[in-house]
């Protein structure tokens, strides 16, 4: 089973790239970020044409989350549990049906700029609500994966130029921490776990301004956390890079997993 994230930065403008992507992609799940479409003007029909079974959780202009499957889908849920008010769309999950059930909890954490400030206090109370989803979906003892576009950078590696980031809501040490808090709660990262030496990157984000692409001045910001039983059963992760040089692309680059699964 192939898994994957990517943060789309719009369907609807992007959807010629997002098609031929999936198209050459192999994957059986992929899981978006910032569709920026409310759930009934989603070109479902598009992707249900190209063999997709599509769920949304969507909003009007920004945010919103997708999971398309090749696989059966059960169990859909919407909204990120703790807090009834919250009416951003950033959080979807679903099982998929391979040759064993897999849940997929797929996720956009806010940006929280700028910080100090409301933005950035919304972030770090929404990452406290992961960490309670993530400990409950941990408790199941069933292959997860949880993944998405964090905005968060774990680690100096994990940017080009860290010392650009210092003051900034994805790499100030209180977002840092809250990733790392889930992780020590029993997820791996599975970029890490395939390359845990690596000294620079993989990045999976380059800024528009300021020849970013040009210069691979990335970030790493898309990931993929893996329960106990979902590391057991990682084949192989990767970073679909290409992606960024293509004919009007997102800002991110697809990161997937392969399971035997």
């Amino acid at each position: 089973m192939k898994i994957a994230t990517f943060n789309i930065n719009g369907v609807k403008a992007r959807i010629e790239a997002l098609t031929d992507w999936l198209a050459g992609s192999g994957a059986d799940v992929v899981v978006l970020q910032e569709i920026k479409s409310v759930d009934e003007n989603f070109p479902r029909e598009h992707f249900e044409d190209l063999g997709w079974t599509v769920e949304t959780h969507g909003q009007k202009g920004f945010n919103g989350v997708a999971i398309f499957s090749k696989l059966p889908l059960e169990d859909v849920m919407r909204g990120l549990p703790g807090d009834d008010a919250d009416e951003q769309a950033r959080y979807i999950e679903a099982t998929v049906i391979g040759d064993i059930a897999v849940r997929i909890a797929g996720l956009y954490l806010p940006n929280g700029n700028p910080a100090p400030g409301p933005k950035y206090d919304y972030k770090l109370a929404w990452m406290q609500r992961l960490a309670a989803r993530a400990a409950e979906l941990r408790a199941t003892e069933m292959p997860v994966v949880m993944l998405g576009d964090f905005n968060v950078i774990p680690e100096a590696r994990d940017a080009a130029n860290p010392q650009n980031w210092i003051t900034d809501a994805l790499f100030l040490p209180e977002s840092r921490a809250a990733l790392r808090r889930i992780e020590w709660a029993g997820w791996s990262d599975a970029v890490r776990l395939r390359d845990p030496w690596s000294t620079r990157g993989p990045f999976t984000f380059w800024d528009y301004q300021a020849g970013a692409w040009n210069k691979d001045d990335g970030i790493r910001i898309d990931h993929l956390l893996l329960s106990p039983q979902a590391a057991d059963l990682m084949v192989d992760v990767g970073v679909d890079k290409d992606a960024r040089a293509g004919e009007k692309p997102s800002d991110h680059v697809p990161v997937w997993i392969r399971l035997a699964a």
